[in-house]
């Protein structure tokens, strides 16, 4: 039989060709001097100054004079778990989703009134002890909504209530107009619908307020809420 020789050296090429072509991909790729790069991760959003939450140690130094409202951004943290502060958002609906509790109401609560509504809720599933810390970054420019004045007033209708929520029952009046020549000033009325859909009516004396400076004594209006001024019975 004829047997067709092939040179050394042709024969150590063909071999090194046909292991190079059988080696796993993972082999091959070392031979590669490019490494292909792996995805980038996206960017993180930082803030130039640090949050409000941060800086807060105490839950009695929380804010309690500015109320919550749709579009504010706030800084949470609970202390025990010694993470950095996260921001979260008031949605169009008043409720902000806390890590752990999901939703919950916001709008309308100050920040260290909601801080210590939740701490509860935390220490009951998942904390020992929760140091709820909450602080107020961005106040949205939008109106928390509109109260509502009729009756003896210069000019009746609706009233948007300032993103700060520090409007009150002669406030809101004064800045409507102010009253007309026959209103009854000791007996206005603010009418305000429960949860229940009752409504709730609170009488306010403006010659206290106004007159003798006793302020305590001015409500805070909230969004639906109607202001009804009455008519003197006697106008003299």
């Amino acid at each position: 039989m004829n047997r067709r020789l092939i040179p050394q050296g042709s024969a150590s090429l063909l071999f090194f060709c046909a292991a190079l072509l059988l080696a796993p991909s993972g082999a091959r790729a070392q031979t590669n001097n490019t490494i292909p790069s792996s995805p980038s991760p996206p960017p993180e959003i930082e803030s130039s100054s640090p949050s409000t939450a941060s800086i807060i140690n105490s839950m009695d130094a929380l804010n309690d004079t500015a109320k919550l409202g749709k579009g504010d951004r706030i800084s949470y943290r609970v202390m025990e778990e010694e993470k950095d502060p996260i921001m979260l958002m008031v949605t169009d609906s008043g409720e902000i989703e806390f890590p752990l509790l999901g939703r919950y109401p916001a709008a309308g609560k100050t920040c260290k009134q909601l801080a210590f509504e939740l701490k509860p809720l935390l220490e009951k599933d998942y904390f020992y002890k929760a140091t709820v810390i909450l602080g107020l970054d961005i106040l949205s420019t939008r109106p928390l909504g509109k109260v509502y004045i009729m009756g003896q007033v210069r000019a009746q209708g609706a009233l948007d209530i300032p993103p700060d929520g520090n409007l009150t029952v002669s406030r809101a009046i004064l800045m409507d107009g102010g009253l007309a020549d026959f209103a009854d000033r000791r007996k206005v009325k603010l009418m305000r619908k429960k949860p229940d859909g009752s409504t709730e009516t609170i009488i306010v004396d403006l010659v206290e307020i106004l007159d003798r400076g006793h302020t305590s004594k001015d409500p805070v209006v909230e969004p639906g809420d109607t202001i009804n001024v009455p008519e003197k019975l006697i106008n003299f």
